[in-house]
């Protein structure tokens, strides 16, 4: 019976739902919107129902990292596997973003050197977003890995706090390409620049909820880093000292 294997099930279903969703958020993100499914609706319907999907991805988010729906999870999977759903149940409300995001009238279109150049900037915040995953040394997104772990019952080994490549500049690398691609679009309409401002305010109160997290996990360490180096913009010269 498949079911013999279940952290197998979550560990292909975060792969598959976490991993390809991402790729196709980002060729979202690169075309502006991908209108596959058009209502046909005005420019105001159409933000509103654009802002419903996005608050139901926010929730989403916001709902699964709080304790009490962990202790309500932990009754149905192990707590090694909390992760894993969560990447999973992330790429399914991200996936309704995309197919059922309604396009409305272009404001701004760049042409010439101005559109290469801001492909240029969507294209290497990928580099850097790769550069930034590299220097983790241990990145596990979709929670596959503990999900295996606890499958062959290894302990997990506890996350030790270094600093490395663009996290010397910035303490949320990833946040910040992510940032620069959303406003890297050439072709701005009135739903892809409300969408920019939404997912913006949402990936800064992100990184503070992320930041009261880190300082409780890792104490003054991390409050020493916090005082040193950026949030999310690297307005500071590079900091030479390694945090350990």
């Amino acid at each position: 019976m498949v079911f013999k294997h279940p952290g197998l099930i979550v560990a292909t279903l975060s792969y598959i739902f976490g991993g390809f969703t991402l790729f196709i958020f980002a060729v979202f993100l690169w075309a502006g919107n991908l209108n596959l499914i058009d209502f046909g609706w005005s420019g105001s319907a159409a933000l509103i129902f654009n802002a419903g999907l996005s608050l139901a991805f926010f929730l989403q988010h916001s709902i699964m990292v709080r304790r009490s729906f962990k202790r309500h999870l932990s009754r149905l999977f192990p707590d090694a596997y909390h992760e894993a759903v969560y990447s999973i149940a992330s790429g399914i409300f991200l996936f309704i973003v995309i197919i059922f995001w309604q396009a409305t009238a272009p404001l701004w279109e760049a042409q010439g050197l101005t559109r290469l150049f801001m492909r240029l900037f969507f294209i290497l915040p990928i580099v850097g977003f790769f550069w930034a995953v590299k220097s983790l040394g241990f990145f596990d997104p979709f929670g596959i890995q503990a999900v295996f772990e606890c499958d062959r019952h290894i302990k997990h080994r506890r996350t030790k706090f270094v600093v490395k490549g663009p996290y010397r500049w910035v303490r949320h690398p990833l946040y910040f390409f992510i940032l620069i691609m959303i406003w890297s679009c050439p072709d701005l309409s009135t739903d892809r620049l409300f969408f920019n401002f939404m997912w913006s305010v949402w990936i800064i109160i992100g990184a503070h909820l992320e930041e009261r997290d880190l300082a409780r996990e890792f104490g003054n360490v991390y409050r020493n880093y916090q005082k040193s180096v950026p949030m999310l913009f690297p307005y500071k010269l590079i900091n030479t000292k390694i945090w350990k």
